[in-house]
């Protein structure tokens, strides 16, 4: 039973070559279904982690990632098929780079981050954005208003950078980093 959480997020990644697939082939509906049963994995996973406290580091740092991963190769598909423009598939990637990145340099550091309000909101953004262009295509709806929420997210998307990257710094991860490269650049000169 404790296993449930991570193999629902186990699952999410498994269900993504099929929302790419049915996707291209102009599959909407069943592109929907596939997103949505991802959704719903995401909830259970959620709730079941907290709910019976099988919370884990994997859990911590797959969930998101899956998340992010459902998202990119959604906004991926929906740019090759030019229903959204290049630049908020780019934003998206550069953020996610930096957050993989940060993650990263702080799991070294036995220090696990995850997500908050404001990242978990970009995502839902991200979703029902996504949600709305495969609807809007699919029914042939004359006026794409999806592309508002696209510019939210987007701009949700860069204020939960900035907050990530200030939590950062009052931790004082970034100014270790700081203070710690010179002392390298020092010890370098010296050898």
């Amino acid at each position: 039973m404790k296993h449930v959480p991570n193999i629902l997020t186990i699952v999410r990644f498994i269900l993504i070559p099929f929302i790419v697939y049915f996707a291209m082939k102009e599959q909407y509906i069943i592109t929907l279904i596939i997103l949505v049963t991802s959704g719903i994995t995401d909830i259970l996973d959620g709730i079941i982690a907290r709910k019976y406290h099988f919370i884990t580091d994997f859990g911590k740092l797959m969930d998101p990632l899956a998340d992010k991963a459902t998202q990119i190769a959604a906004l991926v598909v929906l740019v090759l098929q030019n229903i959204i423009p290049f630049w908020i598939l780019v934003v998206v990637i550069i953020k996610e780079f930096i957050m993989v990145a940060g993650a990263s340099f702080l799991y070294g550091k036995e220090t696990v981050v995850f997500s908050k309000w404001y990242g978990k909101l970009s995502t839902v953004l991200f979703y029902i954005a996504i949600f709305s262009s495969l609807l809007i295509k699919y029914f042939n709806f004359p006026f794409d208003f999806a592309n508002y929420i696209y510019y939210l997210a987007v701009a949700v998307t860069i204020f939960s950078l900035i907050m990530y990257f200030k939590a950062f710094w009052v931790k004082g991860y970034i100014k270790e980093v700081n203070t710690n490269h010179p002392e390298e650049e020092n010890k370098k000169h010296l050898t």
